[in-house]
């Protein structure tokens, strides 16, 4: 699917998440609904999306805790949706990072002209951040849109592992320990096995050193890890 209009509707009102489908994919565009908000979050962590519809109110995790453990990782568009009409919300909603704000109801063709109006100011910032970019023989990856090709061809990464190699590239010749990489990408307040660190790397030497026949990422045994050019 093209992720590139991929639009995630995350609203636990079925009449209402249903009305945008219809809405977005009328315009053009294609879309995917999540009515529960924890499980929003983890499809955001693992997945590709234009843009996120995000409301407010919803079951095991809010749309503003959801605003703000995103933006910790992501720039994709935000425009939170709500019933209410409270000038606190919406402050809240913009301070945490959203790019827009919109009260329930409102007409689909306010909603496409400011999704449009988003879409092609994240575009052209994307387009303006092309030369940022880390470069190890054939990998190229660019930090702003969170994107990896290798050898010309793209790799699909979640941000996890986009995280974890980037943190590597951007210490390349550095050996880099497990309790380094735990703290950078996982965070200091970690509490699962640190045994995750070799798992996602297993992940990342699956997609690519495996995929492509090239060693980048190598072991040092009893220290840590270290991309090489």
């Amino acid at each position: 699917m093209d992720e590139a209009k991929k639009i995630f509707i995350v609203e636990d009102e079925k009449t209402i998440a249903r009305f945008l489908q219809i809405t977005l994919e009328k315009a053009g565009f294609k879309t995917a609904i999540e009515y529960n908000g924890r499980r929003a979050y983890e499809k955001i962590m693992q997945e590709k999306f234009a843009l996120i519809l995000l409301d407010v109110m919803l079951p095991e995790m809010d749309g503003m805790e959801i605003c703000r453990r995103v933006r910790e990782v992501s720039d994709v568009p935000i425009i939170m949706l709500t019933a209410r009409d409270e000038i606190d919300d919406k402050v809240e909603g913009l301070d945490l990072g959203a790019n827009d704000y919109m009260t329930k109801p409102f007409a689909s063709e306010e909603l496409l002209a400011r999704i449009r109006g988003i879409l092609k100011r994240y575009n052209e910032k994307i387009r303006e951040d092309d030369t940022k970019r880390y470069v190890v023989r054939d990998m190229i990856l660019y930090p702003e849109r969170c994107e990896v090709t290798v050898k010309g061809e793209p790799v699909e990464l979640t941000h996890k592992e986009f995280e974890l190699l980037q943190y590597l590239v951007e210490n390349k010749r550095n050996v880099i320990n497990r309790d380094q990489i735990l703290q950078r990408v996982w965070g200091y307040d970690f509490l699962g096995n640190t045994n995750v660190v070799d798992v996602y790397i297993s992940y990342l030497r699956t997609k690519i050193d495996d995929r492509f026949g090239e060693k980048y990422i190598h072991t040092m045994r009893g220290v840590g890890y270290v991309i090489r050019d």
